[in-house]
C-alpha cells in the first residue's frame, strides 16, 4: 500500500515543477533576477542543453536531451509498475521519474528548460536549476546511499 503513496508523488512533484515554471514565465522576463539575499537569486534562464547546463548550446544536443529523457522515463515507468522494491527505491525513483517528466514537458513544449533557482557565493555561481532538478537530484542521492548501505551489509556478512 505504502507503494502507491510513493507513486503519488509522481503527479504531486511534476505539478510543483509545473507551477513554478508557470510563475517565473509569467511574472519574470528572460534572464531576469530577483536577489533574495547574498548567496541566492530568482532568475530566468532557459536551458537547452543537459543537467546543470551541460551542452547548452543547442543542436543535436536539443533532440538527445528529449530523447534520452523519455526512453528513461519509459524504463522507470516499467520497472516501477513491473517489480516489487522496498520502499526507499520505490521513493528514489518515483522521485526521479517526477523530475524526468517535469524537464520532459519544457522541452517538449517550449524547446529548452526553465530553470530558476540561483545558488552562488561572490562570482562563484552553481548552475541554475528548478524543482524537477531537485527530485531528480534527491531520488539518485538516496539510491547512491542506498547502494553504499547495501555493499556495507554485504561486506559485513563476510
Amino acid at each position: 500500500m505504502r507503494r502507491y503513496a510513493f507513486l503519488a508523488l509522481i503527479p504531486v512533484i511534476f505539478a510543483l515543477d509545473r507551477v513554478t515554471k508557470y510563475l517565473i514565465i509569467r511574472d519574470l522576463p528572460v534572464w531576469g533576477e530577483i536577489k533574495v539575499n547574498s548567496f541566492f537569486s530568482i532568475v530566468h534562464v532557459r536551458n537547452l542543453g543537459g543537467v546543470f547546463g551541460i551542452l547548452n548550446q543547442g543542436g543535436y544536443a536539443r533532440y538527445i536531451f528529449l530523447i534520452v529523457p523519455v526512453l528513461v522515463a519509459l524504463v522507470l515507468i516499467y520497472i516501477l509498475i513491473r517489480y516489487t522494491m522496498s520502499d526507499a527505491r520505490t521513493l528514489a525513483l518515483s522521485l526521479i521519474l517526477a523530475g524526468a517528466l517535469g524537464n520532459i514537458y519544457d522541452r517538449f513544449f517550449y524547446g529548452s528548460v526553465v530553470d530558476f533557482l540561483d545558488l552562488y557565493y561572490g562570482s562563484h555561481h552553481w548552475p541554475a536549476f528548478n524543482v524537477a532538478d531537485i527530485a531528480v537530484s534527491v531520488g539518485i542521492g538516496l539510491i547512491v546511499l542506498l547502494e553504499i548501505a547495501a555493499s556495507r551489509k554485504q561486506c559485513s556478512r563476510n
